[in-house]
């Protein structure tokens, strides 16, 4: 378990291997986290709600660094239990080309299974994993739904799992 920001038990053990899952992206491609192992380091972004205006600020800032987080050796990869049409609107809206995976249906089993499910509003929390090539946890971040997420660092954490 990793510490939130807000001093609570939340998410994955690091060192430990990430859950591997399958999910429909905003095109409705499979996109599975095993695709990634052996090559590159993945940047896990739960977020809570398409088109919030904290989670829209946040998403189209990695689109607009998008060429610091997708590279050879490193990938980011978006997650909400929003239904895919709206993933996919979103998507649109604010031209956001890299992964956003719908877990809306079983619903929130992916997010469940990273230990950041917010059962009272039936959403991910605002969570964010850093995986290594072999898939294992090396960093993670809890934030609260209100608190955006330090891009910066993720950068910084994606970047020292390679």
């Amino acid at each position: 378990m990793t510490t939130s920001a807000t001093g609570e038990q939340a998410g994955l053990e690091l060192g430990r291997p990430a859950p591997d899952f399958t999910l429909q992206d905003q095109f409705g491609q499979e996109v599975s986290l095993s695709d990634y192992r052996g090559t590159k380091a993945v940047a896990l972004l739960f977020y809570p709600w398409a088109f919030s205006g904290v989670c829209t600020g946040e998403l189209t800032e990695v689109r607009d660094r998008l060429a610091e987080f997708l590279t050879f050796d490193t990938e980011v990869v978006a997650i909400s239990c929003d239904p895919l049409p709206a993933v996919r609107a979103f998507a649109d809206a604010d031209g956001l080309n890299f992964p956003l995976l719908s877990d809306f249906w079983p619903h929130g089993e992916v997010t469940r299974a990273y230990g950041v499910f917010d059962e009272a509003r039936g959403c991910p929390r605002r969570s964010s994993y850093v995986l290594d090539r072999e898939g294992l946890v090396r960093w993670a971040v809890h934030n609260s739904v209100p608190q955006g997420r330090d891009l910066d660092q993720h950068l910084r954490e994606l970047r020292a799992a390679l």
